[in-house]
């Protein structure tokens, strides 16, 4: 009785399109009644699932990113990829990608990479006489390489809802190649809808124009070095890490480069705190949920079941990717990374695979929902900021889609792409 209380009211409060946070903890108080079990219990279950200290560094990288944004970083990145590669047919196709993984790198955020690249790449694009269907098309694929390219605060969420027995700096090594390899996957993608549709290319930049642009993007870009330098070192933690990404991001915004005045670090802060009551409040209720979960065995009874079926390891790596595309079409990246983990992942480790690898698939599977409909997050964003319809984008995404299933399957199936980096620092 309590587990069909748990799963059909979860459902139905979805499908009548109550928030996920609060369809949680309404479930959980629900099914805590059912149970007998105080709400006191579940209260502190919910507590404890945000009293981490790891935790600390997602308000930290939230912040960095958008002051980063705010400081007029990505458009010096943007201004670098464009000396860099813009001379090819479809240059600013492969610009808005190149870029991306630069400030994906430095944001760890695939719908701020969106917002920002977007609203300068675009506009800019169309102007250019590119197509805005194919001009959404690569910014938003483009843009979830933020989910994959570390400091990615979705790999921290995983590690929570994993436990906390996972190492957020092996799941950071860990997506540097598959995130390169999918940059490469789209810039190809992208120059071969180019040249089919006969896009300009822009003219060849002078040295001194590389020159200019890398000396106004190498301040933003050591961003991602102190980062993952830091962590690789051993200097400081992750959060540590985040923290001093705080201080270097707010140096180089409103001292350094100065193109914004100091007043503008409220709005930052506002936007700042916005997201992060969102993201508490939505692993605080998940914790509470997924404990339930545990209580009522669910994980295990799925694993076993699932199991049952087949164990051969190949198709049920095709059976996890499968559910996580699956949901990704329905549901934003943290509530399915909260809520699948504490099921999949047992299922994914019996069959040999590595946390942090089957984290980095996660990760891809992800990415690859934030641009499918109908609740593509950055598809949502990247269509509203060309004022066109989602549906007129979605044909032009199928080349894409094809080039990022081939990558997640080349990671999913490689686990060495994923492993190579954490290993040699193990």
């Amino acid at each position: 009785m309590a587990i069909a209380t748990l799963i059909v009211l979860f459902l139905i409060l979805l499908i009548i399109g109550v928030p996920v946070a609060l369809a949680m903890g309404l479930t959980s108080i629900v099914v805590a009644f059912l149970l007998d079990i105080p709400l006191s219990v579940l209260a502190q279950r919910m507590v404890a699932g945000i009293n981490s200290f790891p935790l600390l560094a997602i308000p930290f990288f939230i912040l960095a990113g958008e002051i980063m944004n705010t400081g007029g970083i990505s458009q010096r990145l943007i201004k670098l990829s464009d000396v860099i590669v813009g001379r090819f047919r479809g240059g600013l196709g492969m610009v808005n990608v190149s870029s991306s993984m630069l400030f994906g790198g430095i944001s760890g955020s695939a719908l701020a990479d969106t917002s920002s690249t977007g609203s300068v790449l675009i506009p800019m694009m169309k102007k250019k006489g590119y197509d805005l269907d194919y001009s959404v098309s690569v910014t938003v694929t483009s843009s979830t390489q933020g989910i994959v390219i570390p400091p990615s605060h979705n790999m921290i969420i995983y590690a929570l809802a994993a436990g906390g027995g996972i190492s957020i700096s092996s799941l950071f090594l860990g997506g540097i190649l598959p995130g390169i390899l999918l940059a490469i996957g789209l810039m190809v993608t992208a120059y071969s809808i180019a040249v089919k549709r006969k896009y300009p290319a822009e003219k060849p930049s002078s040295i001194k124009d590389i020159l200019v642009a890398t000396r106004l993007s190498v301040p933003g870009l050591m961003t991602g070095v102190i980062i993952i330098g830091g962590i690789m070192s051993g200097i400081f933690t992750v959060t540590e890490s985040a923290a001093i990404a705080v201080v270097y991001a707010f140096f180089i915004s409103f001292v350094f480069n100065r193109d914004v005045s100091i007043t503008m670090i409220i709005p930052v802060l506002k936007r700042t705190f916005k997201t992060l009551a969102l993201v508490l409040f939505l692993i605080a209720t998940s914790s509470g949920f997924a404990w339930l979960l545990a209580l009522l065995r669910i994980p295990a009874l799925i694993s076993e079941n699932l199991l049952s079926l087949t164990d051969n390891p190949i198709l049920i790596t095709l059976i996890l990717i499968i559910i996580l595309l699956f949901l990704g079409t329905l549901l934003d990246v943290a509530p399915i990374i909260l809520i699948t983990t504490p099921i999949l992942l047992p299922i994914a480790t019996s069959i040999g695979m590595d946390p942090v690898h089957y984290g980095i698939m996660m990760m891809i599977c992800m990415a690859i929902g934030l641009v499918t409909p109908p609740v593509g997050g950055a598809l949502f964003i990247g269509s509203a900021i060309a004022k066109i319809p989602m549906e007129n984008v979605v044909k032009t995404l199928l080349p894409f889609y094809i080039s990022m299933i081939v990558i997640l399957l080349l990671v999913a199936f490689i686990p060495q792409i994923t492993l190579f980096i954490p290993n040699l620092f193990q």
